[in-house]
């Protein structure tokens, strides 16, 4: 696989129609949404969430491309699989040291691709360190403020023939739904060469991460987050490991405006333009 050797900014667009793209659990799970401006959040943890569930539908039990963070996984059980696989006596309670700890933080690197891509605590089993990730995301924010509606649903059935007696054989209980009618969502994301060669993230990583952030929504359908999209994803590509240029410039090249409709109803109501000029590619690369 071929060295990451240059540094990378990009900017994505996502939205959000009649539907709630990242729930609070704290707040009955409501639609995050910052309470002093009234703009949607998505959290970068949530944005992850969908990064890895792409490339685990994608790539399968393709080799180097499993993932740790998955749903009901034991994460010490995976660290001491590795530890065996390696011929090291290191578990829970025989915890890896000095030489071992880089080994085993290796082979973890190794196999799998959340990992590489954006790092882990792996010292809570036996021990593999800690991996600082080359790949970084923000917090997604809207764009400008959403609303989040609350919907009643009715279920015609119960889960329990006492619940049934109790409702005298009427069999409905109710519930609640939260959606927002429309959010488009902006969040920034970073990839550091320096931190890759560490990891082993690689030039073939990174397709698969713009293969990811491009199309994790298609893959992730659901009643309760509405219809979700990847609008455009803009790469700025440094020549150097080190940069040509700050982050916080680049992204100021990209701006969007509210052309259309009030409220907006629809990615149509918006333009995104890079340097004054409308994008109509979901990906664009920019070569700096």
């Amino acid at each position: 696989m071929a060295k990451l050797e240059k540094r990378y900014d990009f900017v994505l667009y996502f939205d959000v129609k009649d539907g709630n793209p990242n729930g609070d659990p704290d707040a009955g799970n409501l639609p995050r949404i910052d309470a002093e401006t009234g703009n949607g959040i998505v959290t970068d943890v949530c944005l992850k969430r969908k990064i890895r569930n792409y490339v685990q539908i994608s790539k399968g039990a393709e080799a180097g491309y499993d993932i740790f963070v998955k749903e009901k996984a034991v994460l010490n059980k995976e660290i001491d699989d590795i530890y065996k696989e390696l011929g090291i006596n290191a578990d829970s309670k025989n915890k890896a040291k000095g030489a071992d700890v880089e080994k085993g933080r290796a082979g973890m690197c190794k196999k799998f691709f959340d990992i590489r891509t954006f790092g882990a605590v792996l010292s809570t089993g036996a021990n593999a360190g800690q991996v600082r990730g080359p790949v970084q995301l923000t917090f997604a924010r809207s764009v400008e403020p959403v609303v989040a509606l609350e919907h009643s649903i009715t279920r015609m059935a119960v889960t329990s023939e006492e619940e049934s007696e109790k409702q005298g054989g009427d069999n409905r209980t109710m519930g609640r739904k939260y959606t927002i009618p429309y959010g488009l969502y902006k969040a920034y994301g970073f990839v550091s060469p320096h931190f890759a060669s560490s990891t082993g993230f690689s030039t073939e990583d990174l397709d698969v991460l713009w293969d990811a952030l491009t199309q994790m929504f298609e893959l992730d359908h659901s009643a309760a987050r509405g219809l979700m999209t990847t609008r455009r994803l803009v790469i700025f590509e440094h020549q150097t490991a080190l940069g040509t240029k700050p982050a916080d410039e680049l992204f100021n090249r990209v701006k969007c405006e509210h052309t259309g409709n009030v409220p907006a109803r629809d990615f149509s109501d918006y333009t995104i333009s890079l340097d004054g000029n409308p994008l109509s590619e979901i990906k664009t690369v920019v070569a700096l």
